[in-house]
C-alpha cells in the first residue's frame, strides 16, 4: 500500500527541467537607429536617424525586420516608407541577415554580413552591403539604442 501511494505521489509531482532553457541573446529587443555611415567609392555619407527620419529594427530568435519612415507623415518632399526582413544568423560577433521582404525589391534574396558589437543598450553593426541588381557595393555603419 506504501509503495503503491509513492508512485501515485511521484506521477503527481511537477517534472524538473531536464534541459535548460535556451537562453535568449541580447541581440534580441527593438532597436531604434541613431545614425548610419555609408562608404562607398571614396564618398562618405552620414545619415542622422533622429530629426526627419524614424528607423526601427525588431529581432526575435530567428528572424529581424526593419521599418523606417519619414517624421512629416508623408506630408511633403520628404516622405518615405521602407521596411523589410527575414532570418539571421548569429554566432559571436558575426551575424548575417538573409533578407527575404523588401520594399526595395531588388535587394530581396540577398546575405548582409555584419559584425555587432553590444555595450549596455548601444548595438553597433558594420559591415558591407553588396547587392548587384542594384548596382551597390558600400560598408554600411549603424549605431542602434534599445528601445526600453
Amino acid at each position: 500500500m506504501l509503495l503503491a501511494v509513492s508512485m501515485v505521489t511521484a506521477c503527481g509531482r511537477p517534472e524538473t527541467a531536464q534541459t535548460p532553457a535556451k537562453a535568449s541573446n541580447e541581440l534580441e529587443g527593438t532597436w531604434k537607429l541613431l545614425n548610419g555611415t555609408l562608404i562607398e567609392k571614396g564618398d562618405t555619407t552620414v545619415t542622422d536617424y533622429t530629426q526627419k527620419v524614424s528607423f526601427i529594427k525588431v529581432i526575435n530568435g530567428s528572424h529581424f525586420a526593419f521599418l523606417q519612415h519619414d517624421l512629416t507623415k508623408g506630408k511633403d518632399s520628404t516622405a518615405s516608407f521602407s521596411a523589410g526582413g527575414g532570418g539571421y544568423i548569429l554566432k559571436d560577433s558575426a551575424y548575417t541577415e538573409k533578407l527575404e521582404y523588401c520594399t526595395a525589391r531588388d535587394w530581396e534574396g540577398n546575405e548582409f554580413h555584419f559584425t555587432i558589437s553590444i555595450r549596455n543598450d548601444t548595438l553597433v553593426q558594420r559591415g558591407v552591403e553588396k547587392v548587384e541588381a542594384a548596382g551597390v557595393e558600400r560598408l554600411n555603419i549603424e549605431k542602434y539604442v534599445r528601445v526600453k
